[in-house]
């Protein structure tokens, strides 16, 4: 099993964490400690997510949280910069096209191991990285 971290914008941490932390620290300054401890938990929750964002090829699955991906359907990996929602923590992506219409965006820190090893399971996949 290989496990992959996700690659992490740092100007991606400071919005989140700018829009997080000014409620927390102004519900402090105006004494409103339920904000302020409710942001920090949210704070905590949003931390958790961010360092849990991996994806690991067991044998020829690709799995990306609670989603399995045989990598035999796996048919194109292509470099994008798609701002779409998805278990990536960078704009510096790769787009997974499998099955006949499914697509999901990852940011691995090294990408290059990564569709090595997507390659290795299935060397039909057409890269454009």
């Amino acid at each position: 099993m290989k496990v992959y971290k996700s690659k992490i914008d740092w100007w991606l941490m400071a919005i989140v964490y700018g829009v997080l932390i000014y409620p927390m620290v102004d519900g402090i300054l105006t004494k409103e400690y339920i904000l302020s401890a409710g942001m920090m938990g949210v704070v905590l929750l949003i931390t958790l997510l961010f360092y849990s964002v991996q994806y690991k090829i067991e044998g020829a699955q690709l799995k990306i949280w609670w989603t399995t991906i045989d990598i035999k359907t796996i048919r194109k990996v292509y470099a994008t910069r798609n701002p779409l929602s998805s278990p990536a923590l960078s704009l510096d992506r790769l787009a997974i096209v499998y099955n006949k219409y499914d697509e999901v965006l990852v940011s691995p820190k090294n990408r290059e191991d990564f569709i090595q090893e997507l390659l290795k399971v299935n060397p039909d996949i057409e890269v454009k990285a």
